[in-house]
């Protein structure tokens, strides 16, 4: 998956958890009660099972990532509350 400069997910969680692996590019990744996190290319990142969280691209540079979750029950993903520009950009 490829995201635009400014893109970003909704606040969401997996039931099985997540791994992220960054192809290309410059991205930021933030779970619950922790600072946002700068994300390039070679890194990955583990939201465990439950985890709330939101990633995505920079402001100003595209992120290209694989992302693996496993569905439980017919859902890999529940989505919260969108993430405001205030969130993302601080």
């Amino acid at each position: 998956m490829t995201s635009s400069p400014g893109a970003r997910t909704a606040w969401h969680t997996h039931p099985a958890g997540q791994l992220i692996y960054v192809i290309a590019g410059l991205g930021w990744a933030q779970k619950t009660r922790e600072p946002k996190r700068v994300v390039e290319a070679g890194d990955t990142i583990w939201f465990e099972p439950g985890e709330l969280h939101w990633h995505g691209a920079s402001d100003t540079k595209a992120m290209t990532y694989v992302a693996i979750a496993e569905a439980i029950d017919g859902s890999a993903t529940d989505w919260g509350e969108h993430v405001t520009d205030k969130d993302y950009l601080s």
